[in-house]
C-alpha cells in the first residue's frame, strides 16, 4: 500500500475485531516500525509492553471497556522513560512519534487500532496498567493499541479544510 493511501485509510478504530489471533512475526514487524520512530537525542525512551494473554487482556478491557479492548487479539502498551539529555527531555515527543508510527503499519498491514490515551489517563488506569503488567518505578504507560482485524470498514472522522489549518510564511 502507499504511503499516502496508508495515511488517508488509517482511523481510530473502536468496533469489534476478528476472532483471530495475529501472528507474531506481524506484531514483530508492527513494533520495528514504533521502534524506528524518531527520537530526540536518540534516546529511545519509548518501549513496548505486548499483551496476548486472554487474562491479561481482560483486566485492562475491564478499566477501559470498548468493543475493541474486549476483542482485541493483540494489546500493545507504549510505555515510556524519563531520560534528560542536556537538560532536555523527549519522553512525550518520542511515545507519540512511536506510536503514530505504529498506527501507520498497522494500518498498512491490513489491521486496525486506537491511540486510546484518554482512555489511559482517566481514573488512574495508567497506573493500574502498570500494576498489572509489573512494569518498573520509572516507566510510564502512556496509552494503549488495541490491534486486531476489523469487522467493520475503518473510516478517518472528517478533517478541517487544509486552508484553515495551514498558511504559508505568516499566521493569518
Amino acid at each position: 500500500m502507499d504511503f499516502f493511501e496508508v495515511v488517508k485509510k488509517r482511523g481510530s478504530y473502536r468496533n469489534q475485531f476478528e476472532e483471530k489471533a495475529i501472528p507474531d512475526e506481524d506484531i514483530r514487524k508492527m513494533l520495528d516500525a514504533g521502534i524506528k520512530a524518531p527520537s530526540g537525542y536518540n534516546l529511545q525512551t519509548t518501549s513496548f509492553v505486548v499483551v496476548t494473554d486472554p487474562k491479561l487482556r481482560g483486566q485492562i478491557a475491564e478499566l477501559m471497556p470498548s468493543d475493541a479492548t474486549k476483542t482485541a487479539p493483540v494489546i500493545l502498551v507504549v510505555v515510556s522513560e524519563h531520560v534528560e539529555a542536556d537538560g532536555l527531555c523527549f519522553e512525550i515527543e518520542d511515545y507519540a512519534s512511536a506510536t503514530e508510527t505504529l498506527l501507520l503499519a498497522i494500518t498498512a498491514m491490513g489491521y486496525a487500532s486506537v491511540w486510546m490515551d484518554g482512555d489511559t489517563k482517566s481514573d488512574g488506569n495508567f497506573e493500574k496498567i502498570k500494576e498489572i503488567l509489573g512494569l518498573p518505578e520509572n516507566k510510564t504507560v502512556r496509552t494503549i493499541l488495541p490491534v486486531g482485524i476489523p469487522v467493520k470498514e475503518v473510516t478517518q472522522n472528517t478533517r478541517k479544510a487544509f486552508e484553515e489549518r495551514v498558511s504559508y510564511n505568516k499566521a493569518e
